[in-house]
C-alpha cells in the first residue's frame, strides 16, 4: 500500500456511526453554512521519509475538521507548528489552510483517531476501529526512528502497538519529557498535548517543548 492509497481509505472511512454523525453536524464557527468545512476523516501529513512521527489525539472542530489537514487552523496547531519551525522541522511557523505552503522536514504528523470525537473523547471501540490506519502509517514510514506521543490517549495507542510487537510496556508511564528505548526498535518520547488547556495554563510551554524536540534531534 502507498501513502496515496492509505489516504484514500482514511478519507472514505465510515466505520464509526457516532463520529460520522458528529463530524457532519457539529457547528463550525468559521462557516456560515453548516455544511461547509472538510467534515471527513483526516489523514496524516508531512515528510514521507521522516524519521520522526508525532501522534496526537484527533482532529478538532475548528482545526482539521474544518480545514482538512491535521494540526491546521486552530490554537493547538499554532503552538505545534511554531515550535516545529523553531526546531527546523517545518518551513514556516504557521498552519492555517491546506494551501498555505506548509511543508515538514523529517517529520510526519498524524492522530490516533481520524475523525473529530465529541468532547475530544473517542470511545475504546472507535479507537480500535482507527488503529489499523495508525499501524499502516507506521509501516509506510520506512525511515522512522522516533515517535513522539502527545497526550495520554496517544501514548496508550502506541503502547498497544508495542505490545503487539511483543515488547514489554509495563514500565512506560505518562511523564512529560520521558524517553523509552528498546534495542532494534523505535525510541519513544512523551509530551503533554499542545491543546490550549495545557498551553494557556503553562502546563506545556514553548521552552519545555523545545527542550523535548532538542532531545529528539540530538538522539
Amino acid at each position: 500500500m502507498s501513502f496515496t492509497e492509505l489516504r484514500s481509505q482514511i478519507i472514505q472511512c465510515r466505520l464509526c456511526p457516532r463520529l460520522v454523525q458528529y463530524r457532519m453536524n457539529v457547528p463550525i464557527r468559521a462557516c456560515e453554512d453548516q455544511r461547509c468545512g472538510w467534515r471527513k476523516p483526516v489523514p496524516g501529513f508531512g515528510d514521507e521519509k521522516a524519521r520522526l512521527l508525532i501522534i496526537g489525539l484527533a482532529p478538532s472542530v475548528e482545526g482539521a475538521n474544518r480545514t482538512g489537514r491535521i494540526f491546521t487552523g486552530d490554537a493547538t496547531s499554532q503552538f505545534l507548528i511554531k515550535n516545529l519551525y523553531l526546531a527546523g522541522l517545518a518551513n514556516q511557523a504557521t498552519s492555517e489552510s491546506v494551501s498555505d505552503g506548509l511543508s515538514l522536514n523529517d517529520c510526519y504528523l498524524t492522530a490516533v483517531v481520524k475523525c473529530i470525537p465529541p468532547n475530544h473523547r473517542p470511545s475504546p471501540v472507535e479507537r480500535k476501529q482507527c488503529n489499523p490506519f495508525l499501524k499502516q502509517e507506521l509501516t509506510l514510514l520506512k525511515n522512522l526512528k522516533y515517535v513522539l506521543v502527545l497526550g495520554q490517549i496517544a501514548l496508550s495507542a502506541y503502547k498497544e502497538h508495542l505490545k503487539e510487537l511483543g515488547l514489554v510496556v509495563r514500565h512506560i508511564k505518562f511523564v512529560h519529557g520521558a524517553k523509552y528505548e528498546w534495542e532494534d526498535h523505535l525510541s519513544l518520547f512523551v509530551s503533554y498535548h499542545p491543546s490550549p488547556q495545557n498551553t494557556n495554563t503553562g502546563v506545556l510551554t514553548d521552552q519545555s517543548f523545545q527542550t523535548l524536540l532538542g532531545q529528539i534531534k540530538s538522539s
